[in-house]
This record gives C-alpha cells, sequence and structure tokens, in this order.
C-alpha cells in the first residue's frame, strides 16, 4: 500500500486547515477557494485524497514526502503575517471590538464558541463585507451602526435561529452593508444596532 492510500487522521485535516489559512493570509488562495479546500479536507479520508488540495500551492510539504533540505545561502525571511481575514475558534470567545480592521470578506470557522464582531468604530476598507460562515454550535453577534443594513438571508440552517433587528437593505443598502452566509449549524445569528440606537428607534416608533 503506498502512501497515499494511508488513511488520514483529525490531527492531519486539522494541519492541513492551518495551512490553508496560512495560503489565505498570503494571497495564495481566495475566500471561495479556501472554502471549497476546507470542505475537501474535512471530508478527506486518505492522504492522496487530502494532499490534493495542497499540490498546487508552494512552499508547503504534503503528508508522506521528505522534508526538502534548507537553502544553502541566504537567511531566511520571516512569512507575512496573515491578512486576518478569517476568524477561527474552538471552545473560545471572540470579540473584535473599537477601530479594528474590517477586510471586504471575512470567513469564520468557529465550533462551540461565541463570536462578537462590533462595527460600530470598526475602520472599513469596503461598503459591503461578505461574511462566509461555516459554524458549529456558536453564536455570533453582528452590532452594525445606526443607517447600516445587513443581509441574513443567505444562511442555510440546521437547528440553528436568526435574529435580524437591523434594515435588510433590501432596496437601498446602508454605508455599511453586511451580506451574511454559508452554513450554521445548532447555532444563532444576530445582527442588532448599538442599544442607544435601538432605544432610541423605539421611542421614536422608526
Amino acid at each position: 500500500m503506498g502512501d497515499r492510500d494511508l488513511r488520514v487522521s483529525d490531527a492531519e485535516r486539522e494541519h492541513v486547515g492551518t495551512l490553508l489559512q496560512r495560503a489565505v493570509g498570503l494571497g495564495m488562495l481566495s475566500l471561495g477557494e479556501f472554502t471549497e479546500r476546507m470542505d475537501t479536507a474535512l471530508a478527506a479520508k486518505t492522504r492522496g485524497e487530502l494532499n490534493a488540495v495542497l499540490v498546487d500551492l508552494p512552499g508547503i510539504r504534503l503528508n508522506g514526502q521528505p522534508q526538502p533540505a534548507p537553502a544553502s545561502y541566504g537567511r531566511p525571511r520571516p512569512a507575512p503575517a496573515p491578512a486576518g481575514n478569517v476568524i477561527r475558534s474552538r471552545l473560545s470567545s471572540v470579540n473584535r471590538r473599537g477601530r479594528w480592521q474590517v477586510p471586504s470578506s471575512l470567513y469564520l470557522s468557529n465550533h462551540m464558541s461565541s463570536v462578537t464582531l462590533d462595527f460600530t468604530e470598526a475602520i472599513m476598507s469596503t461598503q459591503v463585507v461578505e461574511l462566509r460562515m461555516d459554524d458549529f454550535c456558536s453564536s455570533l453577534t453582528l452590532i452594525v451602526p445606526g443607517e447600516a443594513t445587513v443581509d441574513l438571508d443567505g444562511l442555510e440552517l440546521t437547528g440553528s435561529s436568526i435574529t435580524n433587528k437591523v434594515r435588510g437593505g433590501s432596496t437601498t443598502i446602508g454605508p455599511l452593508h453586511l451580506v451574511v452566509h454559508g452554513k450554521l449549524r445548532f447555532g444563532s445569528v444576530t445582527a442588532k444596532y448599538p442599544f442607544g440606537v435601538q432605544w432610541r428607534r423605539l421611542v421614536s416608533g422608526a
């Protein structure tokens, strides 16, 4: 039996997921490609199937291949820091608040975690921000400025709930528009304005 036919473990799948996340940060993969390859990696049963998601990425060693000899010249250059467009957690609480940099797209992969993304003081690079979810037993809370809009119609739900207290932007989108899609299993998503904005809207009847 060759190495390609050997069964892979959860630890190997997790390692490949880390490599794919690094490839996104280096600009080798788009968000859509990352999602497709992660789905393939999680479903892989053999090393051949698992290695297929890495085969065209330079500088990444596949399972079952020998470690390449280090170059004999020059000082190794540190890898660039990830771009920050992936939020991944396990049994954790994640909060993004204040003046954090928001990329045009975010990939969320959270298991049994609580994630809060507060956009009220965030630094935006685009008007429309895409949030691609692949969450399990997790909650996501989106806090947006008063004129923002949020579209949650693209979510595929399994035993989950959605609470949208924000305008959907079906006719006119706001200065910030969040588009949330992907898969949510046994979790929840809540989109809301800050408490002060909600209170003023309630009083004014808006």
